[in-house]
Formats: C-alpha cells, sequence, structure tokens
C-alpha cells in the first residue's frame, strides 16, 4: 500500500530546532513536488515549505530563514529542518508528495509543539 511515514515531531522550547523527516513507499513513483504543509488548531491547513524534483524551493513568509526543506530523490524522502522555533510553530505537520500521473498523498502528520 502506497503511504508517508512521517518522523521527528516533537515538544520544543521557544528557540529550540526539529526535523522532521517523511518517507515515502517504494511503490509510490514519479514524485514530482514533496511538501509539508500544518494545521493549528483552530486554522487552516497551509503549506509550510515546498521542493521540486530539481530543488527549487519555496516558503510561506512566516518560515523564512528558519526553516529549510531538502529531499533525497534516490530514498523517496523529504526534510524539514526547523531552527529558531516560536510558538506561533505549533500546529501537526503534514507531508505531502505530488506525483506526474497518479495523483497526490498525504502523511499521517506529526506533531510539533513549541513553549514559550
Amino acid at each position: 500500500q502506497a503511504q508517508l511515514v512521517e518522523s521527528g515531531g516533537g515538544l520544543v522550547q521557544a528557540g529550540g530546532s526539529l526535523r522532521l523527516s517523511c518517507a515515502a513507499s517504494r511503490n509510490i513513483f514519479n514524485i514530482n513536488v514533496m511538501g509539508w504543509y500544518r494545521q493549528a488548531p483552530g486554522k487552516q491547513r497551509e503549506l509550510v515549505a515546498a521542493i521540486t524534483r530539481g530543488g527549487s524551493t519555496n516558503y510561506v513568509d512566516a518560515v523564512k530563514g528558519r526553516f529549510t526543506i531538502s529531499r533525497d530523490n534516490a530514498k523517496n524522502t523529504v526534510y524539514l529542518q526547523m531552527d529558531s522555533l516560536k510558538p506561533e510553530d505549533t500546529a501537526v505537520y503534514y507531508c505531502n508528495v505530488d506525483t506526474y500521473f497518479s495523483g497526490t498523498y498525504w502523511g499521517q502528520g506529526t506533531q510539533v509543539t513549541v513553549s514559550s
């Protein structure tokens, strides 16, 4: 069964760092864009960062300069390095994978909590 497996969430103090990982199963082919979304309580899900197969990236303004997205195409894995975390970064973070021919996949979500 095609799936995304996320890891790396947790509780951290403000100013700290976390690294999220998301591995797509081997039966997910022709991956185009990989990204991370987040959803805080009472808010809509928003795109945090995305990276194309060629390595082009984009970030929501709120995380620019603090978060870094990267990917390993050989491992079908995307990472999100989160530094200088703030309480407002608290949310459930979801991995998203968009393929050329077989649609979009979502991870199960991982909780990130930043205490002040």
